[in-house]
């Protein structure tokens, strides 16, 4: 049989998993559009019940956190946020309309799945672009981009993906993610994940763009 863990061990387990609790707490109360403390209390049972209840792959965090980037990157993203839904109200009432949308393949630098997860969540929040499709074996996102017609704009998609990563990783990433993404090192080195293989779906879904 195994020991059962001490209190003090539960204890520190609870501590390393602290910014993921608070995560999930904090994403529970959007959810619900309610900040409360009926809506605060369900969240932290809901993330303990979650965490203790359920396997979930262990996330492993830098330990590092940089308050100012982080604040660069919320205000990057509101601005992104407002800049992006004028942009698709306008696309969407504009007389030529949406023509052509895309699937774009970002491959990232980071090896941290909790970076490539905030990524993802943070693109998606954006109007116009949606993850479809999440590569954690050769960290390469697939995204939905709206309006996408030339290879120009294939490239814009891809260098905003990659700005985001950058600026999540200066706040809370590693300084392996900041040296990769520094030298523009792919989170893998394999021939078979260069940007040729990962360019795959949008060269085959630019043969026939479809809304």
């Amino acid at each position: 049989m195994t020991a059962r863990p001490s209190p003090h061990e539960v204890g520190r387990s609870l501590l390393r998993q602290l910014p993921l609790l608070v995560g999930l707490v904090v994403l529970w109360m959007f959810l619900w559009n309610q900040l409360t403390v009926l809506s605060l209390v369900s969240g932290v049972v809901v993330a303990l019940l979650v965490t203790r209840v359920f396997f979930l792959p262990p996330v492993e965090l830098s330990g590092r956190f940089n308050l100012g980037w982080a604040v660069v990157f919320l205000g990057r993203f509101l601005f992104d946020l407002v800049v992006a839904s004028v942009e698709v109200a306008w696309k969407a009432v504009r007389p030529a309309g949406v023509r052509s949308n895309a699937i774009v393949a970002v491959q990232l630098h980071t090896r941290s799945d909790f970076i490539m997860t905030l990524v993802a969540e943070a693109v998606s929040l954006v109007p116009g672009s949606l993850v479809v499709e999440a590569d954690r074996e050769r960290s390469i996102l697939y995204m939905h981009a709206l309006a996408v017609e030339d290879a120009d704009g294939v490239e814009e998609v891809r260098a905003s993906v990659l700005g985001f990563e950058k600026r999540i990783a200066r706040a809370l990433g590693s300084e392996d993610d900041l040296r990769r993404i520094a030298a523009g090192v792919p989170a893998t080195d394999d021939a078979t994940t260069d940007r040729s293989s990962a360019d795959v779906p949008v060269n085959e879904k630019r043969k026939g763009v479809a809304s």
